[in-house]
């Protein structure tokens, strides 16, 4: 799965450290970037995505639960289960088996508990594992792009471009009624590139554009002087994208629309929808989901 790669980007950090308490009880048990789109978790197509821009390493910021589940799917090559397949016959059902073991090197942490609720806090835990770095990417798991490239090649290669900006984040347009659910872009005057400030869940007809901001990220270790535990925003809490916005001001933060389809897992509805939408495209059962819903519906 790996992609050799001698660009200045060779970290990303992917966050999955929070209590995914709408999806209870199976979270009590389960990651929730662990459950499934087809027959391959979300952490996996973060992680995919993350190969295909030549990310060489990734730090997984994971609940103290979900540490060791992690460790297990990316690193346990289930010998047992390869040996019984192959006096099957069958050594081909292996190959994802071992697509997975062939990901970027994965380190898997668990959240600095002293730091403040927030979805800038798993960003925050993993500093010493960037520092020093060029630039890195963040990646929250709940969000999840489809199609070609993936949003993590589409920040490196803009990277690439114009290694003089402070940070990159991805962008997808919404409808007109929807904007009151998302953080909006709002661009610096006379640019329609440069980060100004992201309003959060503007009342529909005061939205500043029809960019919605969401959890893909590159940026440099100067973020960090704002991810600290005393420069919370909203309800108290640390936002990546208050860090994000107060580099905007005093630099310049390039905003690129996504070349793929995003779609939020962040919730059981709305994961039901991006599991279908994956379901439909790329499963060979996809083309019998119609008839089954017919199916269902009869009287």
């Amino acid at each position: 799965m790996s992609v050799s790669s001698s660009n200045g980007v060779r970290k990303a950090i992917i966050t999955d450290a929070g209590f995914a308490s709408r999806y209870l009880p199976i979270t009590k048990t389960l990651p929730k970037a662990m459950l499934p789109l087809g027959n391959r978790p979300i952490m996996q197509f973060m992680v995919e995505e993350c190969a295909e821009a030549g990310i060489e390493e990734i730090i997984i910021v994971a609940s103290p639960e979900g540490k060791p589940i992690y460790e297990d799917y990316f690193n346990n090559n289930v010998n047992r289960i390869r040996k019984q397949l192959a006096s099957q016959g069958k050594e081909e059902r292996y190959q994802p088996v071992q697509h997975v073991l062939d990901s970027p090197k994965i380190v898997v942490i668990v959240q600095d508990p002293s730091l403040p609720y927030g979805n800038g806090s798993p960003v925050a835990s993993a500093q010493k594992f960037v520092e020093g770095e060029e630039a890195f990417l963040v990646i929250y798991s709940d969000d999840v792009v489809f199609g070609q490239p993936g949003d993590a090649k589409s920040l490196v290669d803009l990277y690439h471009q114009r290694p003089e900006i402070d940070g990159v984040i991805m962008a997808q347009q919404v409808e007109t009624d929807v904007v009151d659910k998302y953080g909006i872009i709002s661009f610096k005057a006379g640019s329609d590139n440069l980060l100004d400030n992201i309003i959060e869940k503007p009342d529909i007809g005061s939205e500043p554009s029809l960019l919605a901001s969401y959890g893909r990220y590159l940026l440099k270790p100067s973020v960090f002087e704002y991810l600290t535990p005393n420069n919370t925003g909203k309800d108290d809490e640390l936002w990546t994208v208050d860090a994000i916005t107060q580099i905007a001001a005093v630099g310049q933060v390039w905003v690129e629309k996504s070349k793929g389809e995003w779609m939020t897992t962040g919730d059981p509805e709305n994961y039901f929808r991006a599991h279908l939408k994956y379901v439909l495209d790329n499963e060979p059962y996809g083309q019998q989901v119609d008839g089954w819903l017919k199916e269902f519906n009869l009287d």
